[in-house]
């Protein structure tokens, strides 16, 4: 048996084990199984390994996409640079090697909504999943704000964001986990007054499929869209990772 699957704490809200369960019934692939290994505790990273010989890859989420590193052998290009990991590939060797495909996720994802006014971005949050997006951001040459709970050398805080900035930054990023099930009334705490219908609200958040973010800009005519396709896009390119690298 071929095993896949996911560590992160807690994995209540996880897309991944139905999405593969799904995947692999359709497609016929009864040699492969998906599961969830909550760990409460990245120390506890090595005992998954120990007790899952037959595991041939996993994903990654909150919070430990950062947190892994340490315990990987080889880190792929891209997640070096932006020193996050959400797939995980496991060779017949027993060699660990990091990925990062939400960034090939969130960049397919977002594309098709922009337009040559969308030139600056603000991003919401600084975990592990912001990383990613930050690097896809910069590779498609638009101007990035980073905004946090409290400012710092290359973020400011959400106090800090007035009318002149919210209407120039026309691309914002909800990287952060506000509004996720079942918080449903939480949201980031941005002006939203000053937004309207040249604004791109993108929501890593899938569940609800509209978060209090989204429905913010969509009260404003702002175009919304949340992280399903993203994280559809994401985990078919860690497929691609697990099943066709020569590792």
């Amino acid at each position: 048996m071929k095993k896949y699957g996911l560590i992160g704490y807690p994995l209540g809200h996880s897309f991944s084990k139905g999405y593969f369960t799904e995947k692999f019934e359709r497609e016929g692939m009864a040699d492969c199984e998906y599961n969830n290994y909550p760990i409460d505790h990245i120390e506890r990273f090595p005992e998954v390994l120990e007790k899952e010989p037959d595991l041939k890859g996993l994903n990654v989420t909150i919070p430990y996409k950062e947190a892994v590193i340490p315990y990987l052998d080889e880190l792929d290009p891209v997640a070096a640079q932006i020193s996050a990991v959400n797939v995980i590939h496991i060779s017949s060797d027993k060699k660990l090697t990091g990925f990062n495909s939400d960034a090939y996720g969130f960049q397919q994802s977002l594309k098709p909504l922009l337009g040559p006014e969308h030139r600056k971005a603000l991003v919401l949050g600084s975990g592990g999943a912001a990383k990613a997006v930050l690097y896809v951001l910069n590779a498609m040459g638009l101007d990035i704000l980073q905004v946090g709970r409290e400012a710092g050398r290359d973020k400011i805080a959400y106090d800090q964001l007035d009318e002149r900035i919210m209407k120039e930054h026309l691309v914002i990023i909800n990287t952060t986990p506000l509004g996720m099930y079942p918080e449903v009334s939480a949201c980031p705490p941005i002006p939203y007054q000053f937004t309207g219908p040249g604004h791109i609200f993108f929501d890593l958040i899938y569940n609800p499929e509209v978060t209090q973010f989204m429905q913010h800009g969509l009260e404003r005519h702002a175009v919304a869209k949340n992280g399903l396709e993203m994280l559809r896009l994401q985990a078919e390119k860690a497929w691609e990772i697990w099943t066709k690298n020569p590792r």
